[in-house]
């Protein structure tokens, strides 16, 4: 499924890129993909982080397999971790660079997502960066129009097709409806501690449904 949306890989590439764009001045960055499922985003972040120590976590054993199962350089690295229960002494508090996740706060519980956001703020740095992408069309009527439409016109069929999982898929569907809009979720950035938050949206079909958001995590006040 993913290698029918034309626009998946080159939109972690991208968001990978925005991270990427803020660490230049970081020599050997520590960063960390959460979320990094069978290591597609850890992929766009080696690529465009080649120095960088990067540590995969992901709360599924089999996405692990998957991703353990690729070539990697020594510099990368996976671990399992579930998003709201992080092990934050053993992680590291305060040692990461970056952070990439993913297609990861949609499917965090409502009631732990501040949580999670609270997490990797207290695993960065101050001066950190922080880069999500995810799905949102809460407030947005054409975003949502076209969600349905390409959900139940292709996503879900498909699904059933290909994948013969079409519960995932209307997951999914339901998921993304159910998430926070643009500016909730900003605001959960903001009521985290992250300051200099900023957005864009994905380009082509999945443009004002696809986001990605970088934040900062500040340096103490002298």
């Amino acid at each position: 499924m993913v290698a029918l949306n034309p626009g998946y890989h080159r939109e972690l590439h991208r968001a990978a890129g925005a991270l990427a764009d803020r660490l230049t001045d970081v020599p050997d960055p520590q960063v960390v993909d959460l979320a990094c499922g069978s290591g597609a985003s850890t992929a766009a972040l080696a690529r465009a982080l080649p120095e960088a120590e990067l540590l995969g976590l992901d709360a599924s054993s089999g996405m692990l397999a998957a991703a353990g199962a690729k070539q990697w350089p020594a510099r990368v690295r996976f671990e399992q971790a579930v998003a709201g229960e992080l092990d934050l002494e053993r992680l590291g508090r305060g040692s990461r660079d970056g952070v990439l996740t993913c297609y990861l706060f949609r499917n965090v519980p409502e009631p732990l997502r501040d949580v999670a956001v609270a997490e990797v703020f207290a695993l960065l740095r101050p001066g950190g960066w922080l880069v999500v992408q995810e799905y949102s069309v809460a407030g947005n009527r054409g975003a949502r129009r076209v969600w349905d439409a390409v959900s139940h016109a292709v996503i879900i069929p498909l699904g059933a097709l290909l994948d013969r999982n079409p519960g995932l898929y209307r997951y999914l569907w339901r998921s993304v409806l159910d998430f926070d809009s643009v500016a909730r979720f900003a605001d959960r950035l903001v009521a985290a501690g992250f300051t200099d938050v900023s957005h864009r949206t994905a380009t082509g079909w999945q443009r004002g449904i696809l986001h990605t958001f970088v934040a900062r995590k500040p340096e103490p006040q002298p």
